[in-house]
């Protein structure tokens, strides 16, 4: 019951805030919002409120599987990022919006898909061996084409490709077999084919295009339209979305987009789920804005490299992250950016660490067959669930802080620790711990114990083989009786070189910082507008030693600039003192496209705890930059 409460109180500050007087254009802003109040209040006092009650039983099996496989796949697959002959960069499955194809042209592209390599069995066998204990795959993605026998619209595989089979079913009967939860991304705010929904600019000259006819918020500007996207919803959203649950039974439903639609209408499909099967889980995805999430649980964003913190409480709410092999989610023959078997491994790890599930999308061919490519990222990721797989599954997150060579899960009285950088000297540190531990020893081979030395709470090391066990992550095991006790501040352990110091990990001081999305080189703290904030990070260090500081940060000429400061303080327990500040100025990036790395100065730190703060001095533009890490680099 814990995460209604969260819910009922960020949605009374939504509606707080929601009041605006004035003008002709501040009182259509009212009207708009008062609609969705209405529809906020409405599910807050009956429908939603009691579906929570049984949020927590419902979700049990999606916190506890951790990891999952999702599917982009539909005629886009087809031409595979090509059109007429030309390579079309981006997503594959928005070749339809990026191309501007008509809907009779895309009928054409439908009547030649026909999968014949898809085998059901061989792609729930590809998810299982991999670790995915769930698979997602979309029912229907933006091109509006359902990938199933629909009653309710002909834009479907069953009447339009001469496949003539129903995909869903198969993979739905698969997937009880070899024990999976099975479900279906569905987007019920973008379709491109039907005539009344969002997104279609070019047949239709609708709203929530490339265009953005009416604006970002046209529901809101133009009220006059919604009639007709509410008809699209009553048609054929809320229609197909009965028919999934129905026809199919899913143990889960996958939203996207839901900024295409007014938060209303978005309430209004909720509840029709809710209304049809109270047990099937929701992603965030649906019924969200700034203020709050009905979804049964958070997403973050697309292709993430990084996690930023999630509010609320990551155990009740839970969060899902969404990588793909390689930057395209549906199959795009000319994408070749797959990253490594060891980057998901690591992924993984991480996300469970912090108490996400990540759920890691594929797209398989035109033809119905997977890539060799993903194939042998699946295996490679399959071959190190099979002997790591406890590290994850059923795991939350650690109370340890950030520590120099990985991450590390909690199940019961079991830390696991995922040694991402296995130290050759043989000292494996753990920062941050208290309490005794009783034993530690290797996952793979748990007869073999590791001797355990300590000095005092910060300097706790385990001995292990100067081999790694594992090349990706090797998981160590410590076990201990009674209550786990932790401190916070991270260790800059003697054996480590660098020691990444994320923004997305630092202390906020001062209101009005925000995140960016995580993705690769986007994994930064952005809103840095006033002199009263900063960015702090707490350590400890347990031999002196020589630093070299390095900053990476982005700073668009057009917004950022200005000057910083960068202070260590000498913190105990009765008092905090400044050892060292210095002063540096912001390097901007005319075309921001690169991400700036500057070798700032050394800095010589004694044994003790630190406190590392980076000030704003001055600044002149908008903002100051965006922070992306400080590195410690050892240099003695």
């Amino acid at each position: 019951m814990k995460s209604i409460f969260i819910y009922i109180i960020l949605f009374v500050t939504y509606a707080a805030s929601a009041q605006t007087t004035g003008d002709e254009d501040k009182e259509m802003f009212n009207r708009a919002k008062q609609r969705d109040q209405q529809a906020i209040d409405d599910a807050l006092n009956s429908w939603w409120t009691a579906s929570m009650r049984t949020h927590e039983q419902r979700t049990k099996w999606w916190r506890e599987a951790k990891f999952g496989m999702f599917i982009h796949w539909g005629i886009y697959s087809l031409p595979g990022g090509e059109w007429k002959g030309r390579k079309v960069s981006g997503y594959a499955e928005h070749l339809m919006r990026k191309e501007k194809i008509s809907r009779g042209e895309y009928l054409e592209l439908a009547h030649q898909f026909n999968p014949v390599k898809f085998k059901a069995e061989e792609w729930m066998l590809n998810a299982k061996k991999a670790g995915m204990k769930y698979f997602i795959i979309t029912a229907k993605h933006h091109d509006g084409f359902a990938l199933y026998d629909s009653k309710v619209s002909d834009f479907d595989i069953i009447d339009q490709t001469p496949f003539r089979k129903d995909p869903m079913m198969e993979l739905s009967l698969a997937a009880k077999k070899h024990g999976i939860k099975f479900g279906f991304y569905y987007s019920h705010a973008f379709d491109w084919e039907h005539p009344d929904a969002p997104g279609n600019d070019w047949d239709y000259n609708n709203p929530g295009g490339d265009k953005l006819i009416g604006g970002a918020n046209w529901y809101d500007t133009h009220p006059e339209w919604l009639p007709k996207a509410a008809r699209y919803v009553d048609e054929k959203a809320i229609p197909q979305i009965k028919e999934l649950l129905t026809k199919y039974h899913p143990d889960i439903l996958w939203f996207d987009t839901p900024h295409k639609l007014p938060l209303s209408e978005n309430i209004r499909i909720l509840k029709a789920i809710r209304e049809t099967d109270p047990q099937v889980v929701v992603n965030g995805r649906l019924v969200r804005n700034a203020a709050a999430n009905f979804g049964d649980y958070k997403n973050t964003a697309d292709r993430p490299a990084e996690f930023y913190p999630v509010t609320g409480d990551p155990i009740a709410i839970g969060w899902e992250a969404i990588p793909t092999t390689n930057e395209s989610y549906g199959y795009h023959k000319y994408d070749t950016s797959h990253k490594s078997v060891s980057h998901f491994i690591q992924l993984l790890a991480n996300a469970a660490s912090r108490g996400g599930n990540l759920l890691m999308n594929i797209g398989p061919k035109g033809d119905g067959a997977f890539d060799d490519k993903d194939l042998a990222i699946l295996n490679g990721i399959g071959k190190w669930m099979q002997k790591y797989g406890e590290s994850i599954y059923g795991t939350g997150p650690s109370p340890l802080p950030v520590q120099s060579w990985g991450v590390s899960t909690l199940k019961e009285n079991k830390l696991y620790l995922h040694v991402f950088n296995w130290p050759v000297d043989g000292k494996l540190y753990v920062g941050g711990l208290i309490s005794s531990p009783k034993k530690a020893y290797s996952l793979t081979d748990t007869s073999k114990t590791y001797s355990l030395k300590s000095g005092s709470s910060a300097d706790f090391y385990i001995v292990v083989p100067e081999k790694a066990p594992d090349s990706s992550n090797s998981v160590v095991i410590l076990e201990w009786e009674g209550k786990l006790v932790t401190h916070p501040g991270r260790l800059l352990a003697p054996n480590s070189i660098v020691d990444r110091l994320l923004a997305f990990d630092a202390q906020q001081n001062g209101k009005g910082f925000g995140y960016g999305d995580g993705k690769t080189n986007r994994y930064y703290v952005e809103g840095w507008k006033k002199k009263e904030q900063s960015l702090s990070w707490e350590f400890n260090t347990i031999r002196p030693g020589k630093y070299k500081i390095r900053i990476k940060y982005l700073a668009p000429a057009e917004s950022a600039g200005g000057s910083y400061s960068l202070s260590f303080f000498k913190h105990s327990v009765e008092t905090t003192k400044l050892e060292s500040i210095r002063q540096y100025q912001v390097e901007t990036d005319p075309k921001n496209t690169v991400v700036i790395t500057r070798d700032l100065d050394f800095f010589q730190l004694n044994a003790g705890s630190y406190i590392l703060v980076i000030d704003a001095v001055s600044i002149p533009g908008t903002e100051l930059m965006k922070l992306l890490e400080i590195q410690l680099i050892r240099v003695d």
